[in-house]
């Protein structure tokens, strides 16, 4: 008989590293010790990006409680990585978050009760009534994010913090969504979520505690320029705006106590949802093979709403 360890994950987080071979060890030890203690079978995706130290080694060697694998990407930008990252999982659901772990772990928790609720996206954000943020040391920074946000906010379903690297998904929606990102740079997630939001998905955004962490690659100075560039596309892409919709959620929030007391390793929610990921990946298949991969349609959980959905 297998064990835990040998069957398929039902969660797969991406970690795109470029040159993180000083912080990767310690962020994976943390990572899979929390993975290792959840409800639900997981697995972690390092992505590679054209790292010029030891990233790739310390991945490849790397033993843990839950199964690490690495994907290389050759094609230079964040962007990037989390897209072919993405697509290499076959998890029903998926996500991704920062090598630095700067937000904290904690915040899995309720991430995994509402993809199992059937919410379709689940993002952390800074700016939200409970979130606790130490260290935004920059004024300029957050300054340049807050504007960010608001020029974004009605592509990415209204949420105040499309930035926060801790975002997750229904695993065919994700994976429909990554297909057809095409920003390499520091705005793909704004492409990302408003991929999702076009396909019907409402968009959650969860409290986290957020540590600010030395080392970003993301400079006000430098990237500011292609950031604007990179939004001008992706609105040119989204077509028409969509009109406001009321942050009314209609899904009960499940209590985690609740959730995870069940006395069943899979709820009934989940197989669902797994039942769901298989059908759509057979359909996926069969596209594929006649039309290609661009814009393909993404059959949502029958209970995720298409408005934005606020807990707390």
């Amino acid at each position: 008989m297998g064990t835990r360890r040998d069957r398929p994950a039902l969660l797969e987080i991406v970690v795109p590293a470029y040159n993180e071979a000083d912080r990767l060890p310690a962020g994976l030890d943390l990572l899979c010790a929390k993975l290792a203690g959840l409800p639900v079978r997981a697995a972690v995706i390092v992505v590679d990006n054209a790292s010029t130290d030891g990233t790739a080694g310390i991945v490849e060697s790397f033993e843990g409680p839950v199964p690490v694998r690495l994907v290389r990407c050759e094609r230079r930008g964040k962007g990037a990585a989390v897209r072919a990252g993405l697509l290499a999982t076959r998890a029903p659901y998926v996500g991704f978050m920062d090598a630095d772990m700067a937000t904290d772990l904690a915040a899995l928790d309720e991430a995994i009760v509402l993809l199992r609720e059937g919410r379709p996206v689940v993002v952390g954000s800074r700016r939200h009534g409970r979130s606790v943020v130490q260290g935004y040391t920059l004024p300029v920074r957050r300054l340049g994010a807050i504007t960010f946000n608001r020029i974004v906010r009605d592509l990415v379903g209204g949420i105040p913090d499309t930035q926060c690297g801790f975002k997750f998904f229904y695993g065919p929606l994700g994976r429909a969504a990554a297909a057809d990102l095409r920003t390499d740079g520091f705005s793909f997630d704004v492409e990302l979520l408003a991929h999702c939001v076009r396909r019907g998905a409402s968009v959650t955004d969860i409290p986290v505690i957020w540590r600010d962490r030395p080392g970003s690659t993301f400079s006000v100075r430098r990237h500011s320029l292609q950031c604007l560039f990179d939004l001008i596309r992706i609105r040119a892409r989204a077509g028409i705006r969509l009109p406001a919709v009321p942050l009314v959620s209609n899904i009960p929030i499940v209590p985690l106590r609740a959730v995870f007391g069940e006395p069943s390793p899979v709820p009934v929610a989940l197989a669902q949802s797994v039942i769901l990921a298989e059908a759509v990946e057979r359909a996926e298949a069969v596209t594929l093979s006649n039309t290609g991969i661009l814009s393909k349609p993404v059959v949502l959980p029958e209970n995720a709403s298409t408005s934005r959905a606020k807990t707390g």
